[in-house]
């Protein structure tokens, strides 16, 4: 076990042993700090955020976002690493879902639903709730290094009821398995505003270039199932999410499925970003997100969890 998965593990640990005013504090606390002392993934949050809101927020009003943006971040870690400790009742009682009667829906008929998601708000926690709501839900993890991390988080998540494939190297395709579940009438979310790979599809989103995973278009494409995208965010007592949608499927007459995923693509950046721009201190992209952003030593930013997109 190297440093930086003891440093997980014991996160875990000690943030679960916390009463949890004292712990949002403590995290609050490293948010400011980090705010304070700048950096790589201040700065790559900071540019993203400009994106979001113009040039016409002043450059104060910009900073507040971007603390407000740290410390969103800083309560996404905190609540994840406690989730294993929460009852049903209470994971239920502290995340809200707004148009959750139309995935009841979808689950009661057995058509399966598919979820394209920001990373904003703590997605993790949404996972759990449709899993303690007695829904099936099937979804993927990056497989990331080192190899202890990505086993402890996948346990961690399969504990809270999910089932996680891996982007690559499980027995089948995941994409494959995705079609299977998706047809048995699972609940499929997908983180879809970052592309972690080679095949991204281009879209436009804030007004500029960048490339989105293919994955919940072309899912919905193959299975015929109703397409939503989230919104996340947070208010004082619970995490919140919105799912707007079924998307208009493009009929087959408007091309080749190639055209038809970049269409529907399309449509899910442009729901994505009518989100980000609702909550702009939700999204937690600390990450280079733009084709014309220039990558820098520094601006990887700081650890994100491991996500999952086909």
């Amino acid at each position: 076990m190297n440093l930086t998965e003891l440093a997980y593990l014991a996160g875990w640990r000690a943030v679960r042993a916390l009463p949890r005013p004292v712990a949002a504090a403590v995290f609050r606390a490293g948010a400011d700090h980090t705010h304070r002392r700048g950096g790589g993934g201040a700065a790559r949050l900071r540019a993203n955020l400009r994106r979001v809101v113009g040039p016409e927020v002043s450059e104060a009003e910009l900073d507040g976002l971007v603390r407000a943006g740290l410390r969103s971040y800083a309560r996404y870690w905190m609540e994840t690493f406690r989730l294993p400790t929460l009852s049903r009742a209470r994971l239920l009682a502290e995340f809200r879902l707004e148009g959750q009667e139309l995935l009841a829906a979808d689950v009661a008929a057995g058509r399966g639903a598919i979820v394209a998601l920001p990373h904003s708000g703590n997605y993790d926690m949404a996972g759990a709730w449709v899993a303690a709501m007695g829904w099936p839900i099937a979804t993927v993890a990056e497989r990331l290094k080192p190899e202890g991390i990505y086993q402890r988080f996948l346990a961690f998540r399969r504990g809270l009821g999910m089932e996680i494939l891996p982007t690559h190297g499980g027995e089948r395709p995941a994409f494959d398995v995705l079609v299977d579940r998706v047809n048995a009438g699972y609940v499929v979310p997908l983180l879809a505003d970052r592309d972690l790979s080679a095949r991204g599809v281009p879209v436009d989103f804030f007004g500029s270039a960048t490339r989105m995973p293919p994955g919940p278009a072309l899912l919905a494409l193959r299975t015929g199932a109703p397409l939503y995208v989230a919104s996340l965010w947070y208010e004082p007592e619970v995490a919140c999410a919105r799912i707007e949608g079924p998307l208009e499927l493009p009929d087959p007459e408007q091309g080749p499925l190639d055209v038809r995923v970049r269409i529907l693509a399309q449509r899910v950046a442009d729901q994505l970003a009518a989100g980000v721009a609702r909550n702009p201190q939700d999204w937690h992209m600390l990450q280079r997100m733009w084709l014309d952003q220039r990558a820098t030593p520094n601006g990887a930013a700081r650890p994100s969890p491991p996500t999952g997109q086909v």
